[in-house]
Parts: structure tokens; sequence; C-alpha cells
């Protein structure tokens, strides 16, 4: 029987072919289909007076300032979960579902929006990074706190479909072996005494990503009894990739702008649209 089914599935995989994912990072559009994304806001539509997405905003994302004009509306994409409750609640489609995914930036205030949309690109992440890494990176996970569900995207990224080995990006489970710290969670006062020991135990040059959005602000449970603002105060942060939780494609577009693979696609809370000139993705 078990020689049967071992036959069944290797007939299946030999009709399949390659079931690895295409890395669509060059020459694509910052989106990808049927993955759903953080919403899109156009102030154009917003009603005068309105204040229906501010309050159907559970994490805060959304808020209204005094004034009038689409500047009393401030969109904290770094705080959003992504439950759509804003586009549910809008009355005149100011909030719309998207597909956009490539949110990772090394900016706390990219992932703030702004109408200006391409900000300057401010600070850089290191020149020697390539020179340094090449095209390997070894990542310590820190879970600080989180509800699991940016680990079950985590654990997704080792599977065959994904492949994240393909791009010469490991995990590790020794800090001394690591180049990243990549931190879920929003950080509890419980778990922050470990977070910091695995930080130090790791060799420089040492890099840092708050991924979701409870390790980029704190999320839905930021600031309460048990935690702060996820790692605002905490650590130094090299990338923010916010989502609840980010999808596999958005952890690997993030892990490849650090690596310096891939531009960045986020300014002022905005995707730039247009290619992705790198040669490194590949299938």
């Amino acid at each position: 029987m078990a020689l049967k089914t071992i036959s069944l599935w290797t007939l299946y995989g030999l009709a399949r072919g390659k079931a690895t994912s295409r890395w669509r990072g060059r020459g694509a559009e910052p989106g990808q289909a049927g993955f759903l994304g953080l919403p899109r806001f156009n102030p154009e539509k917003c009603q005068e007076g309105c204040r229906k997405c501010a309050d159907a905003c559970l994490p805060g994302a959304i808020r209204l300032a005094p004034g009038a004009g689409d500047e009393r509306v401030t969109v904290d994409y770094g705080r959003c979960v992504v439950c759509q409750l804003c586009v549910e609640a809008c009355p005149s489609g100011a909030f719309s579902s998207s597909e956009d995914w490539a949110f990772g930036s090394p900016m706390r205030e990219d992932l703030v929006w702004t109408r200006a949309g391409a900000s300057a690109d401010g600070r850089s992440l290191q020149r020697e990074i390539r020179r340094v890494f090449g095209r390997s990176l070894h990542i310590r996970h820190v879970d600080a706190g989180s509800c699991n569900g940016c680990e079950s995207e985590l654990q997704a990224l080792n599977n065959p479909y994904y492949n994240l080995h393909r791009f010469g990006v490991f995990f590790t489970a020794s800090p001394r072996f690591a180049d990243l710290l990549l931190v879920t969670g929003p950080v509890t006062y419980a778990l922050r005494g470990p977070l910091m020991e695995t930080y130090e135990a790791m060799p420089e040059p040492r890099f840092v990503m708050a991924a979701g959005a409870c390790a980029v602000s704190g999320g839905t449970n930021g600031g309460g009894y048990a935690c702060g603002l996820g790692l605002e105060g905490v650590l130094p942060v090299d990338v923010y990739l916010p989502g609840c939780p980010p999808n596999p494609p958005a952890i690997i577009h993030a892990l490849l702008m650090l690596l310096q693979r891939v531009p960045q696609r986020v300014r002022g809370g905005q995707l730039r649209s247009g290619s992705e000139r790198s040669g490194d993705e590949h299938a």
C-alpha cells in the first residue's frame, strides 16, 4: 500500500511539474492576485464630516485631526491589521480593498499616508550589506508575544511552494550564527529581557526586522498593561513590515529589500508602480 501511495504521488508530481512559485519581483506591479492586501485610501472621495472609517478602525490606524480637507485623515499602515472594516464602513469608497502587499520599509514614516506619496530616500540601509552577506542571510526569529498568525506565514516560507532557501536565506536556531533578528508580536514586558539577550548574542553587523503590525506598532494590544508599542524604543529597526499577518510574498520582498536585491516599493504610505530592476530574482 505504501509503495502504491508513493507511486501515485510521484506520478502526480511529474504531471504537475515545478510547484515552486515564480518570484514576480522584476517588471511586476506591486500586487499579487488572490492575496488581500492593505486597503487603499483615496482622499478625494472622503465626505466632509464623515468619521465612520475612524470609528470602525480597532487599532487606531485611521485618525481624524481637527480641520477640513483630506489632511484631517491620517492613515498609519504600520498599525493596520488588514481587517477591512474601514472598507466596509466607508460610504463613499474612499477606502477600498486591494492586493497591495509589498509594504516593507526601512523608515517608519513611510508607512504613514501622505499626499506627496514618494518621499525622499532618507536613511538608507548600509551600503556594504551586499558585500558582507552576498547572496546569503541567516535569520533568528523571536516570538515576542505573537498570536502565532505571523508564525504560520513564516513557517510557510520553508515549504516547497515558497522555498525561501532558493534565495540563500535560512532560519537558524542560534543567535550567534544570525545576521537578522526577525521579531513578531507586540514585545511583551515578560519577553523583553530574552529578546535583548538574543540581540546582544548576535555578531556585528546585525539587523532587525519588525514583522507584523504588533512588532511595528503594538497592533491592537499596543500600550496595554502587558506590552509597549512593539519594537519602538526597544531595538533599532532596519526593516518595518506591517500586516496582520504579512503574507509570505510580503516577507520575501522585505528580506530581499534588506539585501538590496529589490527596491523599496512604499513611499509615504503609497506603493510605487513600475518595474523592479534587479537581476537577482529567480524562480
